[in-house]
């Protein structure tokens, strides 16, 4: 049997305790049992999701300012009905920064929530957690594979929970388009198990864009100690695991998996 490991954003800007520009409780934790799965289980691959981002970007605070030129606090929603009036700090963004938040409300995702600046390109923050990325290269010297490393996020227009395609994807740049190459590979799978941080967000829109590409859910492994949400965000990842039990998915723990 053909079973491949998905482990989303498994970062030290999530999952550092001490040092995570946005740590999601309990991801720790998590990371210590996804390394332990990595160190005795069988794995025909492993695909390791990167989130990638610039300090400007769509989604952290200096891209916007409201009338005094202010930028929004981490955590504000920015939506067609805000009441403040945000405007991209820099002019030239302006027109198609309204113009995505105008997208999100019409796809249905998630509203525009400004981050704290994280996993930004050359930072500590964007290296894989410690702990795991050991036992990632004692899998990689065990088997003589290597692990499947993907980026996403560089684009700065839009954003990009999912590791298959941006939430609103620009058809001049083709990272945030689906990826029909991480697609093509799950496919060749008989059980995908899948982990990472967080379950509110990136591993929940990966999940269900893989659904949403043709990727049966009943080839889905969702470890429920694998993944935490983003504080504040626990009904969606409550929701995102209630919808994909019910399409077929299985639910289960590192502990369960042999």
């Amino acid at each position: 049997m053909k079973r491949h490991l998905l482990i989303i954003d498994p970062q030290e800007d999530f999952c550092n305790p001490h040092s995570g520009a946005l740590f999601v409780a309990g991801a720790e934790a998590d990371i210590s049992r996804i390394a332990a799965l990595v160190q005795r289980t069988e794995f025909s691959a492993i695909h390791v999701t990167l989130d990638t981002h610039h300090l400007l970007d769509i989604a952290h605070p200096l891209w916007w300012g409201d009338t005094d030129g202010n930028p929004p606090a981490p955590f504000t929603i920015i939506e067609t009905k805000t009441r403040t009036l945000w405007h991209a700090a820099n002019p030239a963004h302006q027109e198609r920064s309204v113009a995505y938040v105008a997208a999100l409300a019409r796809n249905g995702r998630y509203p525009l929530c400004i981050w704290p600046p994280h996993c930004l390109i050359g930072s500590a923050g964007h290296a894989v957690a410690a702990e795991l990325f050991a036992a990632l290269c004692a899998w990689e010297t065990r088997t003589g594979r290597s692990v499947d490393y993907i980026r996403k996020g560089e684009n700065p227009f839009t954003e990009h929970y999912s590791a298959i395609a941006a939430d609103v994807p620009d058809p001049e740049d083709a990272s945030t388009l689906p990826n029909h190459s991480l697609l093509a590979a799950l496919s060749q799978a008989d059980e995908i198990l899948i982990c990472g941080e967080a379950g509110s967000h990136c591993v929940a829109s990966t999940v269900r864009d893989l659904v949403r590409h043709g990727i049966p859910a009943q080839k889905l492994t969702l470890l429920t100690d694998g993944f935490s949400p983003v504080p504040g965000f626990t009904h969606l990842q409550d929701a995102f695991l209630a919808d994909l039990k019910a399409a077929g998915a299985r639910l289960t723990t590192t502990e369960e998996i042999k």
